[in-house]
């Protein structure tokens, strides 16, 4: 590991950037003026909690304003060193990180995602709401079956969830991921829950997969369109290149 990674990854620096960052998103989502849809949506999913939030990898960074204050929520965040910056900023944020990995385009159980799985039962369990990405690293905006996985174990609702602004960098990663900047207008939609049944067999399990990756693309364009854009991950958007939005 070279001197500088080493440097980064140290616990001091960790936290460090973590707080900086969870600073920084708190002062974009005060300074976005936001709008949400369906505009009773949490008159909608409450009852309902707690629920399992699904998100898009390069997506996720703004996912928590979504949130309500009252809500209870853990993360699933993988065991990287990467990792464990993204948990100490989502603790700075109000959001528990467990720890863990899916299977690349697997069952999440395959990889040491046993602990995490059995960690996200027992939250849901327990009345807390669990955030995941649906896709798995380095397999953009394919759902995988780990959170169809989870919603049939704990008999929780999949609810798909998308936080855009109007103003912010797009990346040309691997997931497409934007980051909001300040001063702009943003929104946040909320898809129809995904109920997943206890017996659903392997097909049916297959179809409930293609609609959360549905539900999802679709949150994601109409959120988007809402601040007059277009979603850069969007299966049919070209490569964008480091672009920045104003």
């Amino acid at each position: 590991m070279g001197l500088l990674k080493r440097i980064t990854r140290s616990r001091p620096v960790q936290e460090s950037l973590g707080f900086l960052v969870a600073g920084y998103l708190k002062f974009v989502q005060r300074t976005n003026r936001f709008v949400m849809e369906p505009a009773d949506a949490y008159d909608r999913i409450g009852p309902r909690m707690p629920v399992i939030a699904a998100m898009w990898h390069g997506q996720h960074f703004m996912i928590h304003f979504a949130k309500r204050p009252q809500d209870r929520a853990a993360s699933l965040v993988s065991r990287s060193g990467d990792g464990e910056f993204n948990a100490i900023a989502l603790r700075h944020l109000g959001i528990r990180a467990i720890r863990g990995s899916g299977a690349r385009g697997r069952d999440i159980r395959k990889k040491g995602g046993v602990q995490a799985m059995r960690a996200m039962l027992k939250a849901l369990a327990g009345g807390e709401m669990v955030v995941m990405t649906a896709d798995i690293p380095k397999i953009s905006r394919v759902c995988g079956q780990g959170i169809v996985t989870l919603a049939q174990m704990s008999g929780r609702p999949i609810v798909p969830v998308a936080v855009v602004t109007s103003r912010r960098i797009d990346f040309n990663s691997w997931d497409k991921a934007s980051i909001g900047l300040p001063f702009g207008r943003g929104a946040m939609v909320l898809g129809e829950p995904v109920h997943v049944p206890r017996d659903a067999d392997a097909a049916a399990l297959e179809g409930f997969r293609l609609q959360v990756e549905r539900e999802l693309d679709a949150v994601h364009e109409r959120a988007y369109a809402l601040v007059g854009s277009r979603d850069p991950g969007a299966k049919t958007a070209p490569a964008l290149a480091g672009e920045s939005r104003a």
